[in-house]
């Protein structure tokens, strides 16, 4: 029992974790290479991708505009750039035709690149075809720049003193309301389930305990 509860509780943090990292905002620092549309399967990633209106997505299949770009260590990384509309996560993006167009005005190549720190939440994996999803750029001071995530940050103090005003909220109520009334509830019920011990040992012979 001890190992189930374990599980559960690091099943649990596991799972609080990886919908913090997937949804709160991260920076990189990239130069785009390419903008394109491409019509795509949704299938197990359907969960990933947003509607018009922000939620999930419900067509079979449907234009994904996507953008291209390359870090200055050389690595790929290719967005999608998706309104989130007034669902989840809440960043309200509406503007994803106007960040396109900016996306191919600032198209640069290696000879002569633009660097810009783009912000994003989610995740790239290939196996389900799934992208993180841009939310705006900016022109970067250089390849080396760094951004600090103040954002991501704050939610993180915000949630955390939310956490832990749930917890003192739940400790006073089992000290003081819940717990007594079980005790209350433990000594008016004790009568009869002494008797139904007693009836136990009779039929079984057993203890009954």
């Amino acid at each position: 029992m001890t190992y189930l509860r374990w599980t559960i509780r690091i099943l649990g943090v596991a799972l609080v974790l990886a919908t913090l990292h997937y949804n709160l905002p991260r920076h990189e620092v990239v130069r785009i290479v390419g903008v394109e549309t491409q019509r795509m399967d949704f299938g197990l990633n359907r969960f990933f991708y947003a509607d018009a209106a922000g939620g999930t997505a419900e067509a079979p299949t449907r234009d994904v505009r996507l953008i291209e770009t390359m870090t200055p260590a050389g690595r790929e990384r290719v967005f999608r750039n998706q309104d989130t509309g007034w669902g989840w996560p809440p960043y309200f993006k509406f503007g994803s035709a106007n960040l396109q167009a900016r996306a191919r005005d600032l198209t640069s190549s290696a000879d002569d690149p633009q660097y810009l720190v783009v912000t994003y939440y989610g995740w790239r994996n290939e196996l389900i075809s799934t992208f993180p999803n841009m939310v705006r750029l900016r022109i970067a001071e250089g390849p080396e720049e760094r951004v600090l995530p103040w954002a991501a940050g704050t939610t993180l103090v915000i949630l955390a003193i939310l956490a832990f005003g749930v917890w003192r909220f739940w400790v006073r109520l089992r000290d003081n309301w819940l717990a007594p009334h079980l005790a209350r509830l433990g000594a008016a019920t004790e009568p009869a389930r002494a008797r139904l011990r007693a009836v136990w040992r009779r039929l079984t012979g057993g203890d009954g305990t």
